[in-house]
């Protein structure tokens, strides 16, 4: 039988507000775990030694005062003097951006920012506290950033002459009814794609937007564990399962609205290049 998982869900300092943190705990509770709310203005002393008492999996600090930087580091610290540096920490509220890496250098394992899905933060507290989970894991680098263009010969001569990068390769994608040509630049590449016919989702988006960057492909080891990872954390899909993509690739789309407007590719290859 699955252990249920022990939440401390805390707020430190002098923060009198806690409508977030209340939607948080009973998102958990919703989700299946046992949920210890600390209530207002605990002290981090007072919250390691709680986590501790209830031998809680993990901790979620909620802070909108802006006293985070001082306060989440104190809650870290107070848990490994008392010798619960096994019990992670993680955090939300008001947080720029600017201080999350700060705060993750601290010792805070994740940082979620306002607006992020109940759903997310359930699904990395489980994969946190499951070994075997396995939380995701950033890809592995951008295999390359697609540029729609209407016609590859009337293109190439920018990107051969001027920029002087070298042609890999040309290609026509049968699923994606283009024709792609890659150029090589540094470690990634650029893919130019050439739409075949009226019905190529590149001749669509040339006739919206013009010709220009299309989309942005991150190289994944494993395309079909990312897709049930990002599935589980309610990120929009395009495709949920892969399709064949040019080198004999598998590819699939997130949609826009997840990435900002901007349309990422999952990409893996069968050989790394």
């Amino acid at each position: 039988m699955k252990k249920q998982i022990r939440a401390l869900i805390a707020k430190p300092g002098l923060d009198g507000h806690d409508r977030g943190a209340l939607i948080i705990a009973q998102a958990l509770r919703d989700h299946g775990m046992e949920v210890i709310y600390t209530g207002l203005r605990q002290s981090p002393i007072q919250i390691a030694q709680a986590a501790i008492q209830e031998d809680v999996d993990v901790v979620g600090l909620s802070s909108l005062s802006g006293a985070h930087k001082s306060l989440f580091p104190k809650v870290v610290q107070a848990l490994k003097d008392k010798g619960a540096e096994d019990i992670p920490v993680i955090g939300g509220g008001v947080i720029p951006a600017e201080d999350i890496a700060y705060l993750e250098e601290q010792g805070v394992a994740k940082i979620f920012t306002s607006g992020t899905p109940t759903e997310a933060i359930a699904n990395y507290i489980e994969k946190l506290v499951d070994p075997d989970a396995g939380l995701i894991t950033p890809p592995e680098k951008i295999a390359h950033i697609g540029i729609a263009v209407k016609q590859l010969e009337a293109a190439l001569p920018f990107y051969q002459d001027v920029l002087g990068l070298k042609l890999e390769n040309v290609e026509e994608v049968a699923s994606e009814q283009v024709r792609v040509a890659f150029l090589k630049i540094g470690e990634t590449r650029l893919e130019l794609l050439e739409p075949l016919s009226e019905e190529s989702p590149i001749q669509k988006h040339i006739e919206k937007r013009g010709e220009g960057i299309h989309h942005i492909a991150l190289e994944v080891d494993d395309i079909h564990e990312r897709l049930e990872q990002y599935r589980e954390s309610g990120v929009a899909l395009i495709h949920e399962t892969p399709k064949t993509g040019a080198h004999n690739s598998q590819i699939a789309f997130l949609h826009p609205k997840a990435g900002n407007g901007v349309l990422y590719e999952l990409c893996q290859h069968s050989e790394k290049e």
